[in-house]
């Protein structure tokens, strides 16, 4: 890899409930067959829907590929457009994952902040998909849920 490339990982979940193929893990492995440009090294992972393997997997692909941009895909069965979350909530997690189990704090890490936001103009992006005549219907949500 030239020092032109920049790495990026995209993420997708792994089937769960009433979605026994998700929708945002085949959205990921589309990208993959498309790429993103010649100087892209892209990656990306399946996350299985279970609380304890995603806190050890998202931080493995950060030591891993120390990305410039890791994206994670996920899948609402209440959305009508893309939605760009701008921020992550670590409070509110009730519900049980795939191994039938769910933190006694319902929350992704004890102590840390109520919002992790990101970095990324979500507005901007918003505007330049809507502008770029692809016909995607794109919104922004300040709540992941």
């Amino acid at each position: 890899m030239d020092n032109s490339s920049r790495t990026v990982v995209v993420t997708g979940f792994g089937p769960f409930g009433e979605h026994t193929v998700n929708a945002s893990w085949v959205a990921v492995q589309e990208m993959k067959k498309l790429g993103l440009g010649n100087n892209v090294d892209l990656h990306v992972h399946e996350v299985p829907v279970e609380y304890q393997k995603v806190q050890s997997l998202v931080p493995s692909l950060w030591k891993q590929y120390h990305p410039w941009l890791l994206v994670h895909v996920g899948v609402s069965g209440m959305a009508t457009t893309v939605t760009l979350e701008k921020c992550g909530r670590n409070h509110g997690y009730k519900g049980l994952d795939n191994s039938s189990f769910c933190p006694d704090s319902q929350c992704c890490i004890v102590g840390g902040p109520d919002c992790i936001n990101s970095v990324i103009d979500m507005e901007s992006v918003c505007k330049r998909v809507t502008a770029s005549g692809l016909g995607v219907v794109v919104s922004v949500s300040k709540d992941a849920g």
